[in-house]
């Protein structure tokens, strides 16, 4: 045992903290070990480029550097920050028993703001971003980063609630704030809490001697977790969350989750196995999530990292989401919110002769007063056929149904039964139906059947184009955007609306978000 072991060391607290209880571990079994201080990667010089020699975590690849030169035997890393790929030449020499895997909130004041509408939360991980933002879409959460003491520095000098922490982190190096709350309900990152020591996978003392530290318990549910992120794909960049345990009948139970960045879309796999037949249970909850729709998701979430080129002005599904060419980088979010209106069950159930009903949004908000068998419509007319069907599913027969609201007001003119009709609308409906009619002696009495309110956003500079549903979505993206891309259209009512703003407006075949897509995919 003559051999010095030396150990590679950054100089951040956590980091001097891992590397002394790994020597003091070391010298505890009768070896000679030492702290050796690592530079930042910028001054070790390899022969070859980093990527070369798969190098590629942020937190590690200044002690693999190192290692590689023979400047170090060991490294100590928090084993959630080591890639699932190590470099070329460096193995996994122990995993040190766990400690606390919780993520953690340290406020300033009180906790009242989990329950307000309004918050600011910090964190530099993606996984916890994503994780708060599913349980508390209305809060916002801003970047925090810098070892554990500065980010708890930040806290401590800025406007926000709170920050979320690694436990762990926080318990090595004695600071533990005492406004804290335990967050159980977050999945950790992989591995989290364990402290990983590589070495190289030549130098069989050390590897020998590591050995020695290695926890059992620890590595076989690590190695779930790590399994499990290396599927995905997801590396430390992805929003992904998997914690591994072995309970007292000895069984591997391991949960996973995946996010999109803004924490809107989630996918979680629970299984188990017994002790002895787990090898395949990160692979095999890994697959779960992508046959459900987990592979778009990580193609939506290593997206988000190339310049959006289309933007969708309504929140778009999984399956429309893959509709898209590979070479358009689409974000999607609606820019208009509806909520129904309180009509009087009365007003409803009274006999109406002639009814227009001009989109989905109407019939829904007349389903959210009373039941469909209640109303007493005799002739049903509408716009489109995704509200043809869901009248006849819930109301009853649609005598007539047309592709734009001008056609329809046409076709009332020449064919209704009556001079007068009732019209369930928006707050911001078009004026072009009722005035055709108004025109041609048709009464027209109008229910504001719902609100119809504009949520705009300022689009990436990188958009050169921009699809919309609705002459309200027009309205609404005109308020942060200049209207100087090109205009994709659902039909030819929202097209008139943006004819009078942009210079390029281009019109779906079927007035469907699907052909709406596919004229997207045809100008890439």
């Amino acid at each position: 045992m003559s051999k010095i072991i030396r150990i590679g060391t950054r100089d951040s607290e956590l980091a001097l903290w891992q590397a002394t209880t790994v020597k003091d571990m070391l010298e505890t079994l009768g070896h000679r070990a030492e702290l050796v201080p690592v530079k930042s990667d910028g001054d070790l010089v390899l022969d070859k480029p980093l990527h070369e020699m798969g190098i590629t975590g942020i937190f590690t690849k200044t002690l693999d550097v190192a290692m590689l030169r023979g400047a170090i035997d060991v490294a100590v890393h928090s084993m959630k920050d080591v890639p699932t790929k190590l470099p070329v030449g460096i193995v996994q020499a122990a995993v040190l028993e766990r400690g606390n895997f919780l993520d953690i909130l340290a406020f300033k004041n009180n906790e009242e703001f989990l329950a307000e509408r309004e918050a600011v939360i910090a964190t530099g991980s993606l996984r916890r971003k994503a994780q708060w933002l599913n349980r508390y879409p209305t809060h916002t959460v801003v970047d925090l980063r810098g070892n554990v003491n500065t980010r708890y520095e930040k806290l401590q000098t800025n406007d926000w609630n709170a920050a979320i922490f690694a436990a762990a982190g926080l318990e090595r190096i004695g600071l533990e704030p005492d406004n804290t709350v335990g967050l159980t309900w977050m999945v950790p990152a992989p591995a989290q809490g364990a402290i990983m020591v590589v070495a190289m996978e030549n130098d069989e003392f050390v590897r020998e001697a590591c050995a020695q530290l290695n926890h059992g318990p620890t590595e076989i549910c690590t190695r779930q977790e790590r399994e499990f992120l290396r599927i995905l794909e997801g590396g430390c960049t992805a929003p992904i969350g998997a914690l591994a345990y072995i309970d007292k009948d000895n069984e591997v139970n391991l949960k996973g989750v995946l996010l999109t960045v803004d924490g809107k879309k989630k996918l979680e796999s629970e299984l188990s196995a017994p002790l002895g037949r787990h090898e395949f249970l990160g692979r095999d909850c890994a697959n779960s999530i992508l046959s459900r729709g987990g592979k778009l998701l990580m193609n939506e979430i290593q997206g988000a990292t190339l310049q959006t080129n289309v933007f969708s002005t309504k929140d778009l599904t999984h399956d429309q989401l893959g509709l898209f060419s590979d070479s358009v980088h689409v974000k999607s979010e609606d820019f208009i919110k509806v909520s129904p209106n309180r009509i009087s069950a009365y007003e409803l159930k009274k006999e109406k002769r002639n009814v227009i009903l001009t989109s989905q949004n109407a019939v829904e908000a007349l389903l959210k007063n009373v039941d469909g068998s209640d109303l007493n419509f005799e002739n049903i007319y509408c716009v489109g056929r995704k509200t043809k069907r869901l009248i006849e599913r819930h109301i009853g027969p649609v005598k007539h149904q047309e592709k734009y609201a001008e056609k329809l007001a046409e076709h009332l003119i020449e064919y209704m039964e009556g001079l007068e009709v009732t019209y369930f609308c928006s707050n911001l409906r078009l004026d072009t139906l009722p005035d055709i009619l108004a025109e041609n002696n048709i009464k027209v009495n109008e229910i504001q059947a719902y609100e119809t309110k504009h949520a705009p956003r300022k689009v990436d500079d990188s958009v050169e184009g921009v699809m919309f549903y609705s002459p309200s979505a027009v309205e609404s993206y005109l308020i942060k955007n200049a209207p100087d891309r090109i205009a994709y259209c659902i039909g030819e009512t929202t097209a008139t609306e943006a004819r009078k703003h942009f210079s390029d407006v281009r019109v779906a075949e079927v007035p469907t978000v699907e052909s709406v897509i596919e004229l997207v995919n045809k100008n890439y």
